[in-house]
C-alpha cells in the first residue's frame, strides 16, 4: 500500500471531487433502501388499459433489476461488505415486486437460494442478544407475501426452528403491546402498515388522519406505498412522485430527509474516521450553514414527531458546533427535560432511544460551569444507557451487531471523553464494522452508500498506517536522543522514552509538524528523569547544585547524573532557540532558560520539604505544584512554533494566560489523586494528604471526592476557555495543544498510576504505534447460492391475530381498496370505473393466508 502524502493527498482531492463539489446531489451520502425502493416498485399504474397493469414507478423496478448483490441479495451492507440483517425482508420484498411483474426470473431465484442459505445464521446472530423490531415485524409479513406471490413455500433447515420461534414469539408480543396509533411511540405500528398481519383491517379514515402536511404516512415511503394502495389518497401520490423525482437511485428510508442531520452525520464521520484535518474548509462550510439553520429557530423545529431522531440530531449538532467553536446554549437539546410525557416515553421505553441518548451523553462532554440542564441531561441519559446495557434494545439505530451496541456504550460510560486519545479512537471507529453507520431510520440504520463509504475507509485506514510509520521512525530517533544524551541509563527512577512520545503523538489528529512532536516529547523524558531525581536519587547539596546551574545555566562543577540531567536540558533549549531562530528570527533562548528555572526550583522547593520535613499548608503545596507538574513547560515552548506571532511575554510568570493555569493545577490535582498512596510513603507532601491534615474529621474517600469536584468545575472551565473565543490571546493550534495535554494527563491518572506502570500502557502503545490495522477480519462472506437438503415438516404458525383492544375486519394482506374512497375519485383526481376497480382487485387482492407459513426439515 502506498503511504505517500501524495497518494493520500490523491485520494482526498478524489473525494472532494466526487462527495463535496457542487453537483454532488446531497441525497448521495445515504444509501438507498432496497425495501423501500421495492414497495414502490409494486404499485401498479392506475392510468393504462384495463387488463394492462404495468408499475407505476417504473425507475424503482429497474433499480431493483440492476442493483442485486453477487451473494444474491438485495440491501445493505456493513463496513466490511457484509449483509446486515436487514437484507433478508428487503430481499424477499424485491423478489415480490420483481414476481409482480413478471421479470427477473434469475434474479428471484439467486434471492431466494440466498435466504434460503442465510436466514438462519443472520437471525441466530441477531438473537444473540436482542430482537430488531422492525425486523420481526417486518420479515414475518415479507415471508407471508412472498410464499403467496412467488407461489411457492419459502423453505428453512429444520435448525431454525428455534431462532425464528423466537421471532415470531417476539412479533406476537410487539403487535399484543403496542397499540395501532401511539402519539408516545416515535415509529406506532401504523408505521408499519406496509407489514401488519392480515387481522389489521384499518379503515382508510384511520390512515389519512395520520397523514403527514407532506402526504407521507410518518415520512415512510414503504407504509406511504401501502397506503397509498390502500386508499389512493392523491396526497399519497404526490408525496410519492416528489419521491421518485428527487431520488433517481433508489429511494431512502425516510423521506423528506434532513439536510442538516445528513451533513452533521457526514462532518461526525470525517471526525470518528480521523480524517477531517484533510476536509477542513468543507467541515466549516457545513457547520456555518447548520449554524445559520440553528439560528433561523423556523428552520430548525425543536420537537417533532420522531423524539429520538430530534434528539439524536440536536444533541449530535450541539457537540459538533461547541467542538468547532460556535456558542451554542444547552436549551439546543435539553429541551426535552421540560417536556415530562418525554421523560416517561424515554424511561417506558429506554430500548429505543439507545443511539439518541448515547449522542445525548456525548455531547454532556462538553459542558461548562454553571450548565446545570446539561447536567440533569448527563445523569439522565447515563442512567438510561445503563438501564439499556442490563435489558439489552430493540433499538438496532447505531450498530449491527449487540456486541459492538454494548462495546460502545461500555466505552462511553467507562472512560471520560477528556481521558481519550483520538488516533486509538480513530482505530477503533477503522475497524469496527459499525463505521459506515450514519443514523437510525424506522428501519434500522443508515449508512453510507458502499462507493463513498469504501472511500473513506480506505483514506482512513492510509491516513492511520501513515502516522504509524512517522511515529515508529521517529520514537526510534528519540530513543536514539536519549540514550546519547545518557537518559536512558540512569540507574534510578522511571525511564520512560516511549511513553513521553506516545502520548503526545497520540494525544490529538491536529497536523502537528516532527519538530513539535520531538520538542514536546523530549522535554517531557528531561521532565520525569530530573523530577525523579529530584524525589528519590539526589542529595540536598547535588539538587542545590543542579538548580544553581540552571539558574545561572552553566553546568561548572556539575558531575555525574546532575550533569548528564543539566546536558541534555542544554542541548534541548539550544536546538529549540536555533530551530526558531532560523524559521522566525527571534531569540527565545532566555525565555526558555526562565521557564526551565522555574520549574526546577520547584522540584527542589518541594525536596526542601520532603527532606527536611516541613509541612506546607495546602496554598503552599499549590502554587508550587502547578509548576512543578510541569505542563506549562511542555506547551508554551511548543506554542511558539504553532502561533508565529505569539509574545515573548507569555512564556513566564506571571504573564501566564488563565488557560495555562487552569492546565497547570488541573494537572496537579490528577497527580495528586492517583499518587497520595506512593507519595505518602516517600515523605513527600500530595494535596489529597494536606487536605485530610486541615481536615481531621474527613476521611481519604471524602478528600478525594473533595478534590475530584475541583477537577470537574475546573475542567469545564478550562474546556470554555480553549472552545470559545474572547477568553485568550491564544490561537487555536495553541489552545488545542493545552487540550491534549490535559487529555494525557486525564488518560495517566484516569482511574489508576498509569505513568509509572511498566505494562499497563504496552497494549496501547503497540495499537497505536505498532500494530496493523485489522479491517474486515470480523467475518467470512455468506455463500449465495448454497442449496440445503430440504424435507417438508409440519410448518409451525405465525402470529396474525390482534388483541381485543386491536382493529378486528376481515381484509386480506393487501387490503382491497374501499368503494366509498375509490369511486370519489383518486390517482390524480381520474374517476375510477367499476370495471376498473374490479381489475384492481382482482390484481392486488391476492387471497393470503392467514398465517405465515414456514417449512422446516
Amino acid at each position: 500500500m502506498d503511504l505517500s502524502q501524495s497518494s493520500i493527498q490523491s485520494q482526498v482531492n478524489m473525494i472532494k471531487e466526487k462527495m463535496f463539489s457542487t453537483h454532488a446531489p446531497q441525497y448521495s451520502f445515504v444509501s438507498p433502501s432496497a425495501y423501500d425502493t421495492a414497495w414502490l416498485a409494486m404499485i401498479p399504474d392506475p392510468t393504462k388499459p384495463l387488463g394492462q397493469p404495468t408499475c407505476m414507478f417504473k425507475n424503482c423496478l429497474d433499480w431493483v433489476l440492476c442493483n442485486q448483490n453477487e451473494q444474491g441479495f438485495w440491501g445493505e451492507c456493513d463496513a466490511h461488505g457484509m449483509p446486515t440483517i436487514d437484507c433478508l425482508p428487503s430481499t424477499l420484498a424485491c423478489i415480490v415486486a420483481l414476481k409482480k411483474w413478471n421479470t427477473g426470473g434469475e434474479s428471484i431465484k439467486k434471492g431466494l437460494a440466498f435466504v434460503h442459505a442465510n436466514t438462519e445464521k443472520l437471525i441466530r446472530e441477531m438473537n444473540k442478544q436482542y430482537c430488531d423490531r422492525w425486523f420481526a415485524i417486518v420479515f414475518p409479513a415479507m415471508v407471508e407475501l412472498a410464499n403467496t406471490v412467488v407461489g411457492e413455500q419459502l423453505v428453512f433447515p429444520y435448525s431454525s426452528i428455534g431462532v425464528v420461534s423466537e421471532l415470531l414469539k417476539k412479533r406476537q408480543q410487539i403487535l399484543e403491546k403496542e397499540k395501532l396509533v401511539d402519539v408516545h411511540q416515535n415509529s406506532p405500528l401504523l408505521a408499519y402498515l406496509e407489514a401488519l398481519p392480515a387481522s389489521y383491517d384499518i379503515d382508510e379514515d384511520v390512515i389519512l388522519n395520520q397523514l403527514s402536511n407532506d402526504g407521507s404516512l410518518f415520512q415512510s415511503p414503504s407504509a406511504t406505498a401501502r397506503a397509498f394502495m390502500a386508499t389512493g389518497s392523491k396526497e399519497c401520490m404526490a408525496y410519492l412522485v416528489s419521491l421518485v423525482q428527487g431520488y433517481d437511485n433508489g429511494v431512502p428510508r425516510t423521506y423528506p430527509m434532513d439536510e442538516d442531520l445528513i451533513n452533521l452525520c457526514v462532518v461526525n464521520q470525517l471526525v470518528r474516521l480521523g480524517i477531517a484535518e484533510h476536509f477542513f474548509l468543507e467541515i466549516e462550510e457545513i457547520l456555518a450553514q447548520v449554524y445559520r439553520n440553528y439560528l433561523n429557530q423556523e428552520a430548525w423545529p425543536k420537537i417533532n414527531s420522531d423524539v429520538a431522531a430530534q434528539l439524536f440530531k440536536n444533541s449530535l449538532a450541539f457537540r459538533l458546533l461547541r467542538m468547532h467553536g460556535y456558542s451554542v446554549s444547552s436549551d439546543m437539546f435539553c429541551w426535552f427535560l421540560n417536556h415530562e410525557d418525554i421523560r416517561v416515553q424515554i424511561e417506558n421505553n429506554p430500548e429505543y432511544f439507545s443511539n439518541a441518548l448515547l449522542n445525548v451523553y456525548r455531547a454532556t462532554d462538553l459542558m461548562f460551569s454553571g450548565e446545570h440542564d446539561l447536567q440533569e441531561a448527563r445523569s439522565f441519559s447515563k442512567q438510561i444507557l445503563e438501564k439499556i446495557l442490563s435489558l439489552g434494545t430493540r433499538d438496532q439505530t447505531h450498530l449491527s451487531s449487540p456486541n459492538l451496541r454494548q462495546r460502545v456504550i461500555e466505552h462511553e460510560l467507562s472512560l471520560p471523553w477528556f481521558a481519550r486519545l483520538d488516533h486509538l479512537e480513530h482505530r477503533m471507529w477503522i475497524e469496527e464494522n459499525y463505521s459506515n453507520f450514519l443514523w437510525m431510520g424506522k428501519a434500522s440504520t443508515e449508512r453510507f452508500p458502499c462507493s463513498h463509504n469504501s472511500a473513506l475507509v480506505r483514506l482512513a485506514r492510509q491516513n492511520y498506517e501513515l502516522r504509524q510509520s512517522i511515529y515508529q521512525n521517529e520514537l526510534e530517533a528519540l530513543k536514539r536522543w536519549s540514550k546519547e544524551w545518557g537518559l536512558t541509563d540512569m540507574g534510578f527512577g522511571r525511564e520512560k522514552t516511549t511513553y513521553c512520545y506516545f502520548a503526545i503523538a497520540t494525544s490529538s489528529s491536529l497536523p502537528f509538524d516532527s519538530n513539535i512532536r520531538m520538542m514536546v516529547a523530549k522535554s517531557a523524558i528531561v521532565i520525569t528523569v530530573a523530577d525523579d531525581f529530584y524525589d528519590t536519587e539526589g542529595s540536598l547539596i547535588e539538587l542545590k547544585g543542579l538548580t544553581n546551574a540552571v539558574q545561572r545555566w552553566d553546568a561548572k562543577g556539575l558531575s555525574g547524573h546532575s550533569k548528564v540531567i543539566f546536558d541534555a536540558l542544554d542541548n534541548l533549549v539550544t536546538e529549540i532557540s536555533a530551530e526558531y531562530f532560523q524559521e522566525e528570527g527571534r531569540d527565545v533562548t532566555s525565555k526558555l532558560r526562565d521557564i526551565w528555572y522555574e520549574t526546577f526550583l520547584s522540584w527542589f522547593t518541594e525536596s526542601m520539604w520532603s527532606k527536611t520535613g516541613c509541612i506546607p499548608s495546602v496554598d503552599e503545596y499549590l502554587e508550587t505544584g502547578m509548576t512543578s507538574i510541569a505542563t506549562h513547560t511542555l506547551v508554551l515552548p511548543a506554542s511558539f512554533f504553532l502561533d508565529p506571532s505569539f509574545p515573548n511575554s507569555k512564556l513566564g510568570p506571571p504573564q501566564y494566560e488563565n488557560i495555562t493555569k487552569l492546565l497547570m493545577i488541573i494537572a496537579r490535582l490528577l497527580n495528586d489523586t492517583q499518587s497520595y498512596q506512593k507519595e505518602k510513603e516517600q515523605g513527600k507532601a500530595n494535596f489529597v494528604s494536606l487536605y485530610l491534615k486541615e481536615n481531621p474529621e474527613a476521611d481519604i474517600e471524602e478528600s478525594i471526592a473533595y478534590v475530584r469536584d475541583i477537577l470537574d468545575e475546573k475542567k469545564k472551565e478550562f474546556l470554555k476557555q480553549v472552545l470559545m473565543d474572547g477568553f485568550s490571546d491564544f490561537s487555536k493550534p495553541c489552545k488545542y495543544l493545552h487540550l491534549s495535554c490535559l487529555k494525557v494527563f486525564q488518560m495517566f491518572f484516569n482511574s489508576a498510576n498509569r505513568y509509572d506502570s511498566n505494562i499497563e500502557m504496552l497494549q496501547d502503545i503497540n495499537k497505536a504505534i505498532y500494530i496493523p490495522l485489522e479491517v474486515g477480519k470480523e467475518k467470512q462472506p455468506l455463500k449465495p447460492n448454497l442449496k440445503p437438503d430440504l424435507k417438508p415438516l409440519k410448518p409451525i404458525p405465525l402470529y396474525s391475530g390482534a388483541t381485543s383492544d386491536k382493529l378486528k375486519i376481515n381484509s386480506q394482506y393487501f387490503n382491497r381498496p374501499s368503494s366509498k374512497h375509490w369511486m370519489k375519485g383518486s390517482f390524480a383526481t381520474q374517476q375510477v370505473s367499476r370495471l376498473q376497480l374490479a381489475s384492481r382487485v382482482r390484481f392486488w387482492g391476492v387471497s393470503t393466508p392467514q398465517k405465515v407459513r414456514f417449512c422446516f426439515t
